[in-house]
């Protein structure tokens, strides 16, 4: 744990909201506790934590994100903030009216937050993560492969909840660690993982 100490690391955590109208917004199902169990065990390992924690706007989170990066050195940053992958095309102005009895909307994709991550500090350690609900063991891995080479991370954290049941991986590029059932030993072993 000595190894942690004095480390300066970023946490992303919890949901992002894209913005339907001036009060309505599309979410997800994030709490942010993994974020923040993992803030207060690299506390407790004498890291020098900062945590962004949502929910925020999805342009909220990037400004955050890249001003942080570019102001600070920072030597890990774990992204486990569940950004959204879609947003309206067009925000409506105002409020809409509550009586409207139905209206489309047409989603397009957002940028890829993790992806920015390494341009903007290539020299921070990079943990990922990539929630799949419902996922078996082997796509799951493989979506943390696909992960790890597009966003160059060192690690993904690969989890799903799947008839109730929560585990979690930690993939790299040379090994799979897992499966971890409760978010506090997730959380425990990716700590001694960054150690």
């Amino acid at each position: 744990m000595k190894k942690l100490e004095n480390k300066r690391i970023l946490i992303t955590a919890g949901p992002t909201w894209v913005a339907i109208d001036k009060v309505r917004v599309l979410s997800n199902t994030a709490t942010g506790e993994t974020g923040k169990l993992l803030a207060q065990a690299l506390i407790k390992s004498g890291a020098k934590v900062t945590l962004l924690s949502g929910p925020f706007s999805f342009d909220n989170l990037a400004g955050n994100l890249t001003k942080e990066l570019k102001s600070k050195e920072y030597d890990i940053v774990i992204h486990s903030a569940a950004v959204s992958d879609y947003r309206p095309e067009k925000v409506f102005s105002g409020k809409l009216a509550s009586g409207i009895k139905s209206f489309r909307l047409k989603l397009i994709r957002t940028p890829k937050i993790i992806n920015l991550i390494k341009k903007a500090s290539p020299d921070s350690l990079l943990v990922g993560f990539k929630f799949e609900p419902d996922a078996l063991k082997t796509s799951l891995i493989k979506e943390a492969a696909v992960l790890l080479n597009k966003s160059k991370a060192e690690f993904v954290v690969a989890n799903t909840v799947n008839g109730g049941n929560y585990r979690a991986y930690i993939v790299s590029r040379k090994e799979t660690l897992g499966p971890f059932s409760k978010k506090k030993l997730l959380v425990n072993a990716l700590v001694k993982v960054l150690s």
